[in-house]
């Protein structure tokens, strides 16, 4: 499901539905909240949500939808025109075996090349 309860209730009494990423992750508004005001603080704007397709990991939010949910923009994201020079967005990997290991890392199983003459272990005497 991707939410606690407290959110699956404030999403079913009183979410409107804005969107969808290619994901799967919906994004909410809630219904007949104010419009957002100049220079009003965080309780002068709208409230806005997303419920993940799986496991909650604010890092599966792309771009587009991140700069709506904290107010960067007022228009909702809509399908656009993809690059071919850009690549698809990715969540953070880290903790997981697609997470990025450089040569040498000792969780790729690779070997550290070894030291040059400048470095000096330190012994204690």
């Amino acid at each position: 499901m991707g939410a606690t309860f407290g959110t699956w209730l404030l999403t079913r009494l009183r979410g409107q539905f804005v969107g969808a990423d290619d994901y799967g992750n919906r994004y909410y508004r809630l219904k007949g909240d104010r419009p957002a005001r100049q220079g009003g603080g965080r309780f002068s704007r709208e409230r806005r949500w997303v419920i993940y397709n799986g496991e909650p990991e604010g890092s599966k939010v792309p771009p587009e939808w991140h700069a709506w949910l904290h107010h960067m923009v007022d228009e909702v994201p809509q399908k656009r025109q993809k690059y071919p020079w850009e690549k698809p967005h990715q969540p953070n990997m880290t903790g997981t075996p697609l997470a990025y290991r450089p040569h040498g890392s000792v969780l790729r199983g690779g070997h550290r090349v070894r030291a040059t003459g400048d470095y000096e272990p330190w012994t204690p005497e």
